[in-house]
């Protein structure tokens, strides 16, 4: 049957696999279909690494059969090369010259490698420098991620809108603060991946080269400024929209009077809205979990109090099955505003960050005006609910000027190249929507120190990367954004380890229950000890029998049984131990059994009864 499916129907799958592992996502197919130019892929894989550690050597063969599978998907366009890199070969030579990472196994230094490279016809290289089976939820996301970027090498360009000065704030000089002549080191890690242009804050058209349009903290938006938003999101662009109820930056730089301005927030509530998404501005999430410590007011006993304004989000907070995500060990937020799918939004709705359970709402002005952390942390009240604070969107979007453009406002003429009206998006549009603005600014994720001259920024919060990852997934065709994570191949024997959790329950609750039953016996000990004397003691050498208690042939009794009770104890938690193993050597046996036996029996089991079948149809016949 093999030979003959092999010969008969090569193209032919079948995935048994229940969290469909080996069938690919409609979004890798797109992109390898939609391949132009051939692209090699070279997989440097050490033998010796998954003889070593065989973890290893079965992501390996997962990771070989899904570029197989990717290799058959393209059409002739995707060549796969497969090397065992030995030490000091010319093939290692050429591992290290692509710069994938060598691990060394033992004590010997031998190094191992397990990376990929990909080339195109311009010889321009992607490579994954060492495979984790930790990561293995996103390999598709990977692979399909480095064929994109080899069939699309150009640099995206990514457009930031804001009136926030990301990129430095001119008036340094003059307020005496040369620091914040400084680019926000968001900034420069975006600067890193992708080109980066500014966009006017009254834009009526968004240039078409800009393919993420990052617009951080719109205050007060001309409509036509809208409507250019609206339209490129409308014509495919993708959008990281980030509003804000309270502005921590804003409002700890002065404004053009010399105060800070006493408007902090920002909304766009006729686009999102129209995009199926409530984004208030008036309230402010609170969180106890993670809450930063500060300063307490002077007059306060208290030195420092836990502010619920400012946190790190962590653990269920950060939705890691999103690749942007996944990675990420803190987020950190401040001042920030829920996010709320409205009711009959068709929109799909994926929440990012989310706040904890204890967590509340508060009006924004708590925060604005004069803020206590000691009176907020006072009044605060857990109410149980989780707050989305950021979401990914995607769907097919409505425009939300039905009725056309907007008329110019005053003063302005509309360019002579303006785009044609869109009253929906083509195909599923993309966005990512934060309400909070505060995970730009610096000093709520990373601390920069001069050293020598140099600016070394050391974070201690995720939240560059997340900006970064989020424009990258966006900056990606919709294939790429449509792959979530994916199930894992190498997943524990479940009956296994549920076996063993009961075990080590029971073996605990006895462990327990022997620690206090020697506690309560030493207890007695001591007791029996220091409370009784000898027969006709008195004074001094009664002095001497509470030092040297004599032990009664009763309390030696009680002694002896207290003992035995042990020892039956302790029989009792070595017949759990005991019970433990012959569970799991009881299933052992059956998986073999059924592995084994089970199979040739049933075809034993059917040849005879077909024999007995044909056995009566010709004694039948003969009849």
């Amino acid at each position: 049957m093999n030979m003959l499916a092999e010969r008969a129907l090569p193209r032919a799958r079948i995935d048994l696999t229940e969290q469909r592992l080996y069938t690919l996502a409609e979004g890798t197919r797109q992109v390898l279909s939609g391949l132009q130019d051939p692209i090699t892929l070279r997989l440097f894989y050490s033998r010796k690494l998954g003889a070593e550690i065989p973890v290893f050597g079965a992501y390996a063969d997962r990771v070989r059969e899904m570029l197989a599978e990717y290799v058959a998907l393209s059409g002739g366009k995707l060549r796969l090369e497969v090397y065992d890199p030995e030490p000091f070969s010319e093939i290692e030579d050429r591992a290290l010259a692509y710069g994938l990472q060598g691990v060394p196994v033992d004590q010997s230094g031998e190094r191992v490698f397990f990376g990929l490279v990909g080339t195109n016809l311009v010889d321009d290289e992607r490579t994954i420098g060492f495979f984790q089976p930790d990561r293995e939820r996103f390999l598709e996301y990977d692979l399909t991620r480095l064929v994109y970027e080899l069939s699309n090498p150009q640099r995206p360009t990514i457009g930031v809108m804001t009136p926030l000065p990301l990129n430095g704030d001119p008036r340094a000089m003059m307020l005496r603060q040369p620091q914040l002549a400084q680019p926000a080191v968001v900034m420069n890690q975006l600067r890193q991946f992708f080109t980066v242009k500014e966009v006017a804050l009254d834009a009526q058209v968004i240039e078409p080269e800009i393919q993420v349009l990052l617009v951080a903290h719109p205050q007060n938006l001309v409509e036509g400024t809208q409507y250019a938003l609206d339209q490129f999101v409308m014509r495919g662009g993708k959008l990281l929209l980030m509003l804000d109820p309270h502005s921590e930056a804003q409002a700890s730089r002065p404004g053009p009077g010399g105060q800070p301005p006493s408007n902090t927030a920002s909304s766009l509530d006729r686009l999102v809205n129209a995009w199926g998404v409530e984004a208030p501005s008036n309230q402010v999430v609170l969180d106890l979990r993670g809450a930063w410590r500060v300063r307490a007011n002077p007059q306060d006993r208290v030195q420092a109090v836990d502010y619920v304004a400012w946190y790190n989000l962590t653990g269920d907070s950060l939705n890691r099955a999103e690749v942007a995500l996944a990675g990420l060990e803190q987020v950190t937020v401040a001042s920030a505003g829920e996010l709320r799918r409205r009711e009959g939004a068709a929109v799909e709705f994926v929440p990012l960050l989310t706040s904890s359970a204890q967590s509340m709402l508060v009006d924004a002005a708590r925060v604005r005006q004069d803020p206590n952390p000691t009176r907020l942390l006072a009044d605060f009240q857990a109410d149980g609910q989780r707050r989305v604070l950021a979401a990914r969107l995607r769907g097919q979007l409505a425009t939300a000027f039905p009725d056309g453009p907007p008329a110019p406002a005053e003063g302005q003429t509309r360019p002579a190249d303006f785009p044609a009206h869109r009253a929906a998006s083509d195909g599923p549009a993309n966005i990512v929507i934060a309400n909070d603005t505060d995970i730009l600014e610096d000093r709520f994720w990373v601390r920069v120190q001069d050293f020598f001259g140099q600016q070394v920024a050391t974070p201690f919060s995720g939240n560059g990367s997340l900006i970064v990852n989020l424009a990258d997934t966006l900056a990606g065709s919709d294939a790429l954004i449509s792959l979530r994570s994916r199930g894992e191949s190498l997943r524990p024997f479940e009956m296994v380890e549920d076996i063993r959790r009961n075990a080590d329950a029971e073996y605990r609750q006895t462990e327990r229950q022997l620690t206090q039953k020697l506690e309560e016996t030493e207890r007695r000990l001591r007791e029996l000890r220091q409370g009784s004397t000898g027969p006709g003691s008195s004074g001094a050498g009664a002095e001497r029998g509470q030092a040297q208690a004599v032990i009664t042939p009763e309390q030696r009794v009680e002694i002896d049984q207290a003992r035995e009770e042990i020892l039956r104890t302790r029989r009792g938690l070595r017949g759990v131990q005991l019970e433990l193993r012959r569970d799991i050597e009881g299933l052992e046996t059956l998986l073999r059994v059924l592995n084994i036996v089970l199979v040739p029996a049933l075809i034993t089991a059917f040849a005879i009864g077909l024999a007995v079948v044909r056995s009566r149809r010709r004694a039948a016949a003969r009849a």
